[in-house]
């Protein structure tokens, strides 16, 4: 099944608008009909996003606090909340999927936040567990912002849960951020658990997109775990 044409039409234009202003528009219009246009697209993210942090969770998850970044109409946290997360706050730049996140009931708190261009409106070191579900990519949150997602996470244990494409006009963010990644690791910021590469990971909108000829991109999830902040030496 090819995707629909219309929807190849909204994914190009989001993707392809170089303004922040004029991109946050093209959300607004697009909360409307997103949840199904991302259906047409067998759009996996949000599933396997949350199953991997549910899978490396330690402990029951119903009081721990979670903070979904680029939250949009909360295909993420009715994820979650299956998995028994219920103390959910998010943030996203459009106000139009803001409304449509209101409207699961599923959030405690949302908040308007263009993250990489301010700061989240969170106290340091508030939550159990982070997630940035289909915001990682060319045009939109720049890798820069990690050491944000890390300020609000709580040390000794918090987790991160971070997505990516692999589709051809992404590898070149893709290797950006892993370069980042791996650069916090080696600062002793955080701790891989899992880094797992999935093939079907949405259909693809063009076949540039999709070079094997399998009508699919692939994608990435990372999970970290925050390391505890060293103590602080006498003298």
């Amino acid at each position: 099944m090819r995707v629909p044409a219309g929807v190849r039409e909204r994914v190009a234009s989001v993707h392809g608008a170089a303004a922040l202003p004029e991109r946050l528009r093209l959300y607004d219009g697009w909360a409307a009909r997103y949840e199904q246009d991302v259906a047409a697209l067998e759009y996996r993210a949000p599933h396997l996003a949350a199953a991997s942090l549910a899978f490396a969770f330690p402990a029951p998850p119903a009081g721990a606090r979670l903070l979904d970044v680029a939250c949009g109409t909360g295909l993420v946290a009715r994820e979650l909340h299956r998995r028994g997360f219920r103390c959910l706050h998010g943030v996203d730049g459009s106000d139009g999927m803001l409304e449509q996140a209101r409207s699961t009931g599923l959030y405690r708190q949302l908040r308007r936040c263009v993250l990489g261009r301010e700061p989240l409106p969170s106290p340091a070191e508030h939550y159990d567990a982070v997630t940035l579900v289909g915001a990682l990519g060319e045009g939109q949150v720049p890798s820069a912002a990690l050491p944000e997602l890390l300020r609000v996470t709580r040390p000794a244990g918090g987790f991160l849960c971070l997505t990516t494409r692999s589709n051809p006009s992404n590898l070149r963010y893709k290797a950006e951020l892993e370069a980042a990644l791996e650069r916090l690791e080696r600062q002793g910021a955080w701790q891989k658990v899992l880094a797992q590469e999935v093939e079907r990971w949405e259909r693809a909108t063009s076949e540039e997109e999709s070079p094997q000829g399998t009508d699919y991109i692939s994608g990435v999830v990372y999970i970290y775990q925050k390391c505890p902040v060293p103590p602080l030496k006498e003298g």
